[in-house]
């Protein structure tokens, strides 16, 4: 099962940063285990939301700077901190800035607001690992266009 944890990204600049709107439902397949009779989103699923999006702006950065296609692997958490619970009905605002990225990785700053308040921070490090996958490419431009609102 793949789990797509972004609903809409609502503001994208290459280089710099991004945000993007996750509402979290009840139906959501976690809820069941998690917990029964008092649903928490996972905070590793938080970080995951985090993650995508910060992946996805890191290799658009990293194509628009130095070319070629990489897929960015999570490798290093830092500094992470949750703050509050996340329930069904809530709208998480996933923030992430880059702080820095070059041919071979890059970090960046994210957070998980819901209402406003902090939920969870975290720096986040990634490895980019060059691929020569078309269909890979062809299926994150799609997802691509249908979070930005252009499908």
């Amino acid at each position: 099962m793949r789990f797509f944890l972004i609903d809409k990204i609502v503001r994208w600049e290459v280089g710099v940063g991004a945000e993007a709107l996750k509402n979290v439902s009840l139906s959501e397949d976690f809820f069941d285990d998690h917990f029964p009779r008092h649903p928490v989103m996972p905070g590793v699923l938080i970080i995951e939301g985090m993650a995508q999006l910060a992946g996805l702006l890191l290799e658009a950065s990293r194509e628009a700077r130095h070319g070629g296609n990489a897929k960015a692997l999570l490798s290093i958490l830092e500094k992470t901190k949750f703050r509050r619970m996340v329930r069904p009905g809530d709208t998480l605002t996933y923030k992430v800035e880059i702080a820095s990225f070059n041919e071979a990785s890059g970090k960046a700053a994210a957070r998980a607001l819901r209402d406003g308040e902090l939920v969870t921070s975290t720096d986040m490090v990634f490895v980019f690992q060059e691929h020569d996958d078309p269909g890979l490419e062809a299926r994150k431009r799609a997802l691509m266009e249908i979070w930005l609102g252009k499908r």
